[in-house]
């Protein structure tokens, strides 16, 4: 093998300290500290607050990444709202356009440019098909779902989006998938297993459902992940969630996911836990959310997610905004022998 620290100098930078602006991937010789140095990602798996949004909720629909979102709808006691906010990375703003229908707990996807919300709940009513389009600027009422339901599993873009399960009316959960081509639903394969306040993260054709509950009676809390390929549905062997939680937030694609937050099995307690998702298993975390609690806005990435708003226990609504920094670039000292 190569002795990297006795080439110094013929394809290496030599420096008396780092570079003050590396870029990813480079490398140099430390030549106060006699080390060799590189700029690469490194493991953080840690969260952060970050601004507080300016109406706290729950049942809040989101969509964009980490610095750049928009959190819609959501609720309070006995009534729902149609306040929209962005953020920036820094701070939450309120643009003057409105949800068209008041509702919370509905599924959300795209960008914070370019976001669909998608059913929800409207009081009195219970469910709704009702869909909207974000611009950027305004909200716009699309084509409907064919199915009423609160509570799904969606993700994708605002021109191609899935819907999957949920309910109407709660804790009644359905199989049901629809969709979304940027003009039209249509019924998509069903679900293995029926599931309502859970997520998904990924594409329209390649994604995961996991978490939520499960059952038409009494809300049955479940762990399992069931895998969608573009064809057909599997139930990942092996894939349940270490803590089976409802009403989580999640961030990430198919095979790199982190999940947080969300309603304790059985119990009316909120979870502050948090998990990675690699493609096959989920591993617990040791660093969970500063506050724990359930029914907020989750989007991003698993190097970059944010978690922001969502209900309290014993109850309320939560102004806080975390920020999960999965990966970071940052100076690596590289031994080689």
């Amino acid at each position: 093998m190569v002795a990297y620290t006795g080439i110094q100098g013929q394809n290496i930078l030599i420096t008396a300290s780092d570079p003050s602006n590396p870029t990813e991937g480079q490398i140099w010789y430390n030549s106060t500290s006699n080390l060799l140095k590189g700029y690469a990602n490194v493991v953080v798996n840690a969260w952060a607050s970050g601004g507080a949004i300016n109406t706290a909720r729950y049942g809040i629909g989101a969509a964009g990444t980490q610095t750049a979102l928009i959190g819609f709808g959501g609720g309070f006691p006995a009534n729902t709202v149609g306040v929209v906010e962005q953020y920036d990375g820094t701070s939450w703003s309120t643009p003057p356009a409105q949800l068209n229908t008041a509702r919370y707990v509905m599924g959300g996807a795209g960008t914070n440019t370019a976001a669909l919300g998608i059913g929800g709940q409207n009081q009195p009513v219970n469910a709704t098909t009702a869909v909207e389009l974000w611009n950027g600027t305004i909200w716009s009422t699309n084509p409907t779902m064919g199915t009423a339901r609160n509570q799904t599993q969606s993700c994708g873009t605002s021109t191609a989006a899935m819907a999957a399960g949920g309910g109407n009316p709660t804790p009644n959960a359905f199989t049901t998938v629809e969709n979304w081509n940027g003009s039209s639903w249509t019924v998509g394969t069903a679900l293995n297993t029926a599931l309502m306040q859970g997520r998904a993260i990924g594409t329209q054709t390649a994604n995961i459902v996991f978490g939520g509950t499960t059952s038409t009676g009494s809300p049955a809390v479940t762990a399992i992940t069931q895998s969608w390929n573009g064809s057909s549905w599997t139930t990942v062997p092996g894939g349940n969630m270490n803590s089976a939680r409802y009403q989580i937030g999640a961030a990430g694609t198919q095979t790199a996911g982190v999940a947080f937050g969300g309603g304790a099995i059985n119990t009316d307690a909120v979870s502050a836990a948090t998990e990675l998702w690699n493609g096959s298993v989920w591993t617990s975390n040791p660093n969970s959310l500063v506050t724990a609690r359930s029914a907020g806005g989750g989007t991003g990435t698993q190097s970059a997610a944010i978690y922001f708003s969502g209900a309290l226990q014993p109850g309320g609504g939560s102004p806080a905004t975390e920020e999960w920094t999965g990966t970071a670039l940052g100076t690596r000292t590289i031994t080689a022998s």
